[in-house]
């Protein structure tokens, strides 16, 4: 195969074949990289633009109901001191976003279906609606829910939810996974997510132990047939108090590797679905400093800035050294600032930010 033919084919708009996508996403020479990153950062801005659109993000509760092989958080963690915010603390930080003009907020935790629970985000869904005349969107990243709930959230104002299915692979899946974990359950929740009117986000986590080209492929393919709007990803990075750091402790710990994997699905997922949401997840952060930048070069364009309290920061780890822990949301608002400028892009101040491809699918008449 030749690169510069692939990468213009899948520049002029064709669909790219299982074969090309392993192509790529096996590129190693760093001057193939770096025209992997051209080509995906200039259908970015063919389908996109040059702006960054910006998510608060709320971590709300480390409490989890799932046992996941891989995450901090694990309700099997012992060593997680539990926190839950307070509704008039999730108020003030989305008050906060609405002051930076970030446009849109992320309310994330762990995963719960309890009646509490879900009457809990529901109010506090509500609360942030009354602020700022309604004009600060609202995503959920909150697992896996019945439709009767994911209906109440949405009726109550949510609009975007990402709900992350970590590999599209069954077998992959179940060994990050306890028995009791359902792959069929998480894809059907993905689909209720769609029938209920969201616009529908979701991801996986690139250089996971045992993970092959083949396996990302296939997420390439799932979030493709998905016809998803948004996707969330990152490089996977041990949490030596799960399952799987015990049992993989050096998985990961090339950062470079994990690092380029990481843009590298980036800049294929650009090239294979143009006009969703992408974001340029914190995980880059944690294996470069500008790792959030070189995402937006390799076609990334959301970034989701933490602006929770910073006493339940160190709380919510789900993987180790975690940046911004110990950052408040002013220090952070002006360092991201500076960073997209100096890569030559600008911050969307003030709006939703939608995904271009939610526009496109409502408009066909989809979802519905």
């Amino acid at each position: 195969m030749i690169l510069k033919d692939i990468l213009a084919a899948a520049v002029a708009g064709e669909t790219l074949d299982p074969a090309r996508l392993a192509f790529l996403l096996e590129l190693k020479e760093p001057g193939d990289l770096e025209a992997l990153y051209r080509a995906a950062y200039q259908v970015k801005l063919r389908y996109i633009d040059s702006k960054v659109r910006l998510r608060g993000l709320i971590e709300v509760s480390n409490v989890c109901g799932k046992n996941c092989f891989y995450c901090g958080i694990r309700g099997g963690n012992r060593k997680v001191a539990r926190f839950t915010m307070s509704l008039e603390e999730i108020v003030a930080a989305a008050r906060h976003a609405a002051e930076f003009r970030y446009g849109s907020v992320v309310l994330q935790a762990g995963e719960r279906s309890d009646p509490g629970w879900v009457d809990f985000i529901e109010n506090a869904v509500r609360e942030i609606k009354k602020l700022d005349g309604g004009r600060l969107g609202i995503t959920l990243s909150l697992g896996e829910q019945s439709e009767e709930t994911f209906r109440r959230w949405f009726d109550a104002g949510a609009h975007r939810y990402l709900l992350r299915i970590e590999s599209s692979d069954p077998a992959l899946y179940a060994k990050l996974h306890p028995a009791d974990h359902s792959y069929a359950a998480r894809v059907e929740s993905l689909h209720l997510l769609r029938k209920t009117g969201y616009q529908v986000g979701t991801g996986v986590m690139v250089g996971l132990p045992g993970q092959t080209t083949a396996n990302l492929v296939h997420d390439l393919e799932f979030f493709k047939s998905l016809d998803v709007d948004m996707i969330g990803m990152g490089p996977y990075i041990v949490h030596h108090d799960t399952p799987l750091g015990r049992q993989f402790p050096d998985a990961g710990s090339d950062a470079g590797r994990q690092l380029e994997l990481g843009l590298k699905m980036i800049a294929v997922t650009r090239l294979h679905l143009r006009n969703v949401n992408i974001a340029s997840t914190t995980a880059l952060q944690a294996l470069a400093p500008n790792g959030r930048e070189l995402g937006l070069l390799a076609g990334a364009n959301v970034i989701m800035p933490n602006i929770g309290d910073l006493a339940y920061r160190k709380g919510y780890l789900l993987y180790e050294n975690k940046p911004g822990t110990d950052e408040n949301a002013g220090t952070a608002r002006e360092k991201l600032e500076r960073a997209v400028a100096a890569i030559g892009e600008s911050i969307a101040y003030g709006e939703w930010g939608d995904s271009p491809h939610f526009a496109a699918r409502a408009g066909r008449g989809a979802g519905e």
